[in-house]
C-alpha cells in the first residue's frame, strides 16, 4: 500500500471536500512502511519534526491554519534527506533513497502549496 497526500476543503456545514488531483501532479507520499521508517523515524522526531511523526501512529490531517508552519517543517525534513533515507540495500543505493524520499516530498510540498492557495488543507493518508 502508499501513502496518499491529498487537499481538503471545509465547507460551511463543516463537511470536508477532498479536492482532486490537478493534472500533472501527484498524490504520491511514500510507502505504507514508511509512516515509520522515514516519516515517523527517529531522526525525523529528533529534527524537531511536529507533524510527519505522527504518521507512525495514524494519519495526518494539517489544518487549513497549520499549514504555513507545515511548510516550514517539510523545508526542514528537505534540508535532511541525507540524514533519514535508508542506506544502501541489495535492491537501491542510499542516494537512490535519498531520490525518491525527495520525490514524494516534493508532491506533499506540492499540496501544501495548493492548499495554502485556497485556504484548505492537508491530509496524508
Amino acid at each position: 500500500m502508499s501513502l496518499s497526500v491529498d487537499v481538503f476543503l471545509v465547507g460551511e456545514d463543516h463537511k470536508v471536500v477532498l479536492l482532486g488531483v490537478p493534472a500533472g501532479s501527484s498524490d504520491l507520499a511514500g510507502f505504507e512502511r514508511w509512516r515509520t521508517s522515514v516519516w515517523g523515524s527517529e531522526v525525523v522526531r529528533s529534527l524537531g519534526a511536529r507533524f510527519f511523526p505522527i504518521l507512525a501512529s495514524g494519519d495526518l490531517t494539517v489544518a487549513p491554519d497549520q499549514v504555513a508552519d507545515f511548510l516550514d517543517e517539510c523545508f526542514l525534513v528537505r534540508s535532511n534527506l541525507e540524514l533519514f533515507a535508508p542506506d544502501a540495500d541489495l535492491g537501491r543505493s542510499h542516494r537512490e533513497y535519498v531520490w525518491q524520499i525527495a520525490e514524494r516530498l516534493r508532491n506533499i510540498e506540492e499540496a501544501a502549496e495548493r492548499a495554502q492557495s485556497v485556504g484548505g488543507g492537508v491530509v496524508i493518508w
